[in-house]
């Protein structure tokens, strides 16, 4: 089974984060909820608190096939403060392992020259931070081992892409059907 970290901090964007972590688990993805605040809980952008499954420390990453960061101003910033997070995202991307990522959260990549030559799409506002990107409107882009989204509103689009590049186009086509959703 596919395996996934979804990494959270505080401000992070609960829509992009949920719905991710929703889809995949809906298609079978085995998703982990970890806080990279050492905290059992960790309060969105919007006041919402959630349960994590792990606390960094407590991760084995070599169990995950992706690891995924939700956007949301603040939440990004704390994600991008963590160097034990971004020291993983640097050797999953190395190891040509999949790398993701929302609304401001691909401005990491950015900072990290993982997006040098690459398509990726971001919030229009963060579009200056995706350093040696080719910048699209897409809702969600796949280059190579990269998934970028867009924004709160791209967020199943995104969703759905992970579950396309982890397991299958058609796992992905009958999901968004079952969710009545129009890709």
């Amino acid at each position: 089974m596919a395996k996934i970290g979804v990494f959270f901090a505080a401000g992070y964007e609960e829509i992009e984060a949920l719905t991710v972590v929703d889809l995949c688990r809906r298609a079978g993805i085995g998703v982990t909820m970890v806080s990279v605040d050492d905290t059992e809980f960790v309060t969105g952008s919007h006041g919402i608190d959630v349960r994590m499954d792990a606390k960094l420390k407590e991760v084995d990453f070599e169990t995950f096939d992706m690891l995924v960061l939700p956007g949301g101003k603040a939440g990004t910033e704390n994600l991008e403060a963590c160097d034990a997070l971004m020291e993983q995202v640097d050797r999953f991307y190395a190891a040509g392992k999949w790398i993701a990522a929302i609304c401001a959260a691909p401005s990491i990549f950015g900072h990290r020259g993982i997006l040098k030559g690459r398509k990726a799409t971001c919030y229009p506002s963060f579009a200056s931070h995706l350093e040696g990107a080719e910048v699209t409107n897409s809702p969600a882009q796949t280059d190579g081992n990269v998934i970028t989204g867009r924004g709160m509103g791209c967020a199943v689009d995104f969703g759905l892409e992970i579950v396309e590049q982890l397991l299958s186009k058609q796992d992905a086509v009958r999901l968004a059907q079952q969710i009545v959703y129009e890709r």
